[in-house]
């Protein structure tokens, strides 16, 4: 069985794990959905979530790492950083059928 939502299917089954581990976070769905559209700085992610500071720029950092999480920004010429996050995706569809596991990314659309 395969859907087909006009997304991309993955086919690696190490992608797939990391995929069903982050979706299954509660924090990371946060982050995804507070950023799908509109970026966000890790303490506005902190705050509008309730999230800890701290697991917020973990969780950040896993989800760029996995490519779910782009990140933009910028260092003033005091060598302050100001990086803005934004998901990448808009949503992940998962089906288990006959022992067999399914799962596709719908891509984020850029604004």
């Amino acid at each position: 069985m395969q859907v087909l939502l006009h997304g991309k299917p993955v086919q690696e089954e190490t992608t797939k794990d990391i995929l069903l581990e982050i979706v299954a976070d509660r924090y990371s769905r946060a982050i995804l959905e507070a950023t799908r559209v509109v970026s966000k700085s890790a303490l506005e992610l902190s705050i509008d979530c309730g999230i800890p500071i701290s697991t917020a720029y973990r969780r950040v950092q896993q989800l760029h790492t996995h490519k779910i999480l782009g990140i933009s920004g910028s260092i003033n010429k005091d060598g302050k950083k100001h990086f803005l996050y934004r998901a990448k995706i808009k949503s992940v569809v998962a089906c288990f059928n006959n022992g067999l596991l399914d799962i596709e990314i719908i891509p984020n659309p850029i604004i």
